[in-house]
Protein backbone atom coordinates (compact mmCIF):
# COMPACT_ATOMS: atom_id res chain seq x y z
CA UNK A 1 0.00 0.00 0.00
CA UNK A 2 1.21 3.31 -0.91
CA UNK A 3 -0.03 7.40 -0.71
CA UNK A 4 -1.05 7.97 -4.06
CA UNK A 5 -0.99 12.04 -4.26
CA UNK A 6 -0.09 15.20 -2.39
CA UNK A 7 2.82 15.80 -0.48
CA UNK A 8 3.63 11.93 0.46
CA UNK A 9 2.91 10.90 -2.70
CA UNK A 10 4.98 7.25 -3.11
CA UNK A 11 5.43 6.81 0.44
CA UNK A 12 5.03 2.96 1.04
CA UNK A 13 2.90 2.48 4.72
CA UNK A 14 3.61 -0.31 7.09
CA UNK A 15 2.37 -3.91 6.50
CA UNK A 16 -1.36 -4.20 7.18
CA UNK A 17 -2.28 -5.42 10.47
CA UNK A 18 -3.72 -8.82 11.07
CA UNK A 19 -7.61 -8.81 10.59
CA UNK A 20 -7.63 -5.46 9.12
CA UNK A 21 -9.13 -4.81 5.30
CA UNK A 22 -7.35 -1.68 3.93
CA UNK A 23 -9.34 0.31 1.21
CA UNK A 24 -7.41 -0.85 -2.37
CA UNK A 25 -4.89 1.94 -4.06
CA UNK A 26 -6.79 2.08 -6.92
CA UNK A 27 -10.23 2.70 -4.61
CA UNK A 28 -8.62 5.33 -2.97
CA UNK A 29 -7.28 7.15 -5.69
CA UNK A 30 -10.48 6.95 -7.56
CA UNK A 31 -12.77 8.41 -4.23
CA UNK A 32 -9.97 11.28 -3.43
CA UNK A 33 -10.10 12.08 -7.53
CA UNK A 34 -13.43 12.57 -7.42
CA UNK A 35 -13.73 14.41 -3.24
CA UNK A 36 -11.34 17.03 -5.64
CA UNK A 37 -10.48 20.17 -3.83
CA UNK A 38 -13.07 19.34 -0.75
CA UNK A 39 -10.07 17.72 0.71
CA UNK A 40 -7.77 20.62 1.08
CA UNK A 41 -8.38 22.59 4.74
CA UNK A 42 -10.72 20.04 5.86
CA UNK A 43 -10.78 18.77 9.41
CA UNK A 44 -11.07 15.04 8.43
CA UNK A 45 -12.31 12.11 10.78
CA UNK A 46 -11.02 8.57 9.60
CA UNK A 47 -13.13 5.69 11.47
CA UNK A 48 -12.11 2.48 11.57
CA UNK A 49 -8.98 3.84 10.41
CA UNK A 50 -6.92 0.25 10.44
CA UNK A 51 -4.07 1.46 8.82
CA UNK A 52 -5.19 5.52 8.45
CA UNK A 53 -4.22 5.34 4.61
CA UNK A 54 -7.44 6.81 3.97
CA UNK A 55 -6.87 9.82 6.60
CA UNK A 56 -3.08 9.56 5.33
CA UNK A 57 -4.26 10.14 1.89
CA UNK A 58 -6.43 13.17 2.55
CA UNK A 59 -3.93 14.99 4.72
CA UNK A 60 -1.32 14.03 1.95
CA UNK A 61 -3.92 16.21 -0.52
CA UNK A 62 -3.99 19.08 2.05
CA UNK A 63 -6.60 18.45 4.58
CA UNK A 64 -5.45 20.59 7.84
CA UNK A 65 -6.32 18.02 10.35
CA UNK A 66 -7.38 14.02 10.70
CA UNK A 67 -8.32 12.24 13.94
CA UNK A 68 -7.98 8.50 13.52
CA UNK A 69 -10.17 6.07 15.39
CA UNK A 70 -9.68 2.56 15.42
CA UNK A 71 -9.87 -0.35 18.24
CA UNK A 72 -7.64 -3.07 17.24
CA UNK A 73 -4.11 -2.25 18.97
CA UNK A 74 -2.63 -3.34 15.92
CA UNK A 75 -3.76 -1.09 13.79
CA UNK A 76 -3.45 1.84 16.45
CA UNK A 77 0.63 1.20 16.31
CA UNK A 78 0.68 1.20 12.49
CA UNK A 79 -0.86 4.56 12.21
CA UNK A 80 0.97 6.16 14.69
CA UNK A 81 3.99 4.66 12.08
CA UNK A 82 2.64 5.55 8.95
CA UNK A 83 1.88 9.20 10.53
CA UNK A 84 5.51 9.12 11.64
CA UNK A 85 6.87 7.85 8.63
CA UNK A 86 4.99 10.67 5.86
CA UNK A 87 5.99 13.43 8.57
CA UNK A 88 2.06 14.29 9.31
CA UNK A 89 2.14 13.47 13.46
CA UNK A 90 1.56 17.05 14.20
CA UNK A 91 -1.80 16.81 11.98
CA UNK A 92 -3.24 13.50 13.32
CA UNK A 93 -4.65 12.59 16.29
CA UNK A 94 -5.01 8.77 16.88
CA UNK A 95 -7.54 7.41 19.57
CA UNK A 96 -7.67 3.58 20.27
CA UNK A 97 -11.51 3.41 21.03
CA UNK A 98 -14.57 1.79 19.95
CA UNK A 99 -16.32 4.13 16.96
CA UNK A 100 -19.43 4.47 19.30
CA UNK A 101 -18.06 5.67 22.65
CA UNK A 102 -15.63 7.83 20.10
CA UNK A 103 -18.37 9.33 18.38
CA UNK A 104 -20.03 9.85 21.79
CA UNK A 105 -17.43 11.83 23.55
CA UNK A 106 -18.44 14.97 21.19
CA UNK A 107 -15.84 14.61 18.65
CA UNK A 108 -16.00 17.30 15.54
CA UNK A 109 -17.21 19.12 13.70
CA UNK A 110 -15.56 17.85 10.88
CA UNK A 111 -15.81 18.32 7.06
CA UNK A 112 -14.93 14.55 5.91
CA UNK A 113 -15.66 11.35 7.71
CA UNK A 114 -14.03 8.62 6.01
CA UNK A 115 -15.69 4.87 7.23
CA UNK A 116 -14.58 2.11 6.24
CA UNK A 117 -16.18 -0.41 8.85
CA UNK A 118 -15.47 -4.34 8.36
CA UNK A 119 -17.90 -5.94 6.13
CA UNK A 120 -18.68 -8.37 8.70
CA UNK A 121 -19.53 -5.60 10.39
CA UNK A 122 -22.96 -6.14 12.28
CA UNK A 123 -26.04 -4.38 10.29
CA UNK A 124 -27.51 -2.70 13.55
CA UNK A 125 -23.95 -1.74 14.70
CA UNK A 126 -23.17 -0.03 11.67
CA UNK A 127 -26.63 1.73 11.46
CA UNK A 128 -26.07 2.99 15.23
CA UNK A 129 -22.95 4.41 13.71
CA UNK A 130 -24.66 5.98 10.71
CA UNK A 131 -27.37 7.31 13.20
CA UNK A 132 -25.03 9.17 15.44
CA UNK A 133 -22.94 10.57 12.74
CA UNK A 134 -26.62 11.95 11.28
CA UNK A 135 -27.61 13.34 15.43
CA UNK A 136 -24.55 14.37 16.49
CA UNK A 137 -23.52 16.97 14.01
CA UNK A 138 -19.90 15.48 13.78
CA UNK A 139 -19.62 16.52 10.19
CA UNK A 140 -20.81 19.97 9.09
CA UNK A 141 -23.55 21.10 7.36
CA UNK A 142 -22.19 21.10 3.59
CA UNK A 143 -19.71 18.62 4.58
CA UNK A 144 -19.41 14.58 3.30
CA UNK A 145 -19.48 10.98 4.72
CA UNK A 146 -17.68 8.85 2.46
CA UNK A 147 -18.96 5.01 3.36
CA UNK A 148 -17.05 2.01 1.64
CA UNK A 149 -18.43 -1.28 1.64
CA UNK A 150 -17.84 -4.62 -0.37
CA UNK A 151 -20.51 -4.95 -3.87
CA UNK A 152 -22.15 -8.48 -1.57
CA UNK A 153 -22.26 -6.34 1.94
CA UNK A 154 -24.98 -4.95 3.73
CA UNK A 155 -25.38 -0.94 3.11
CA UNK A 156 -27.23 1.06 5.99
CA UNK A 157 -30.51 3.35 6.46
CA UNK A 158 -28.67 6.67 4.75
CA UNK A 159 -30.85 9.45 6.77
CA UNK A 160 -33.47 10.76 3.90
CA UNK A 161 -32.02 14.20 4.31
CA UNK A 162 -28.17 13.62 3.52
CA UNK A 163 -27.73 13.36 -0.79
CA UNK A 164 -26.29 10.65 -2.26
CA UNK A 165 -23.69 12.54 -4.64
CA UNK A 166 -22.12 9.23 -6.13
CA UNK A 167 -21.87 5.72 -6.26
CA UNK A 168 -18.30 4.69 -7.05
CA UNK A 169 -17.39 1.12 -7.74
CA UNK A 170 -13.94 -0.43 -7.49
CA UNK A 171 -13.44 -3.80 -8.28
CA UNK A 172 -15.87 -5.09 -4.92
CA UNK A 173 -15.73 -2.03 -3.32
CA UNK A 174 -18.60 0.35 -3.22
CA UNK A 175 -17.59 4.31 -1.89
CA UNK A 176 -20.77 5.83 -1.17
CA UNK A 177 -20.16 9.69 -1.40
CA UNK A 178 -22.61 11.55 1.18
CA UNK A 179 -23.63 15.29 1.73
CA UNK A 180 -24.78 15.93 4.73
CA UNK A 181 -27.46 19.07 4.32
Amino acid sequence: MRIIAGTAKGLRLAPVPGGTRPVSDRAREGLFSSLGDTVVGARVLDLYAGTGAMGIEALSRGAEQAVFVDSGPGAIRTIRLNLAHARMTGRGQVRHQEVRRALRSKLGPFDLALLDPPYALAEEELNRVVSMLDAGRIVRSGGRVVLTRSTKSYIPVIPVDWLVERRLTYGDTVALVLQIP
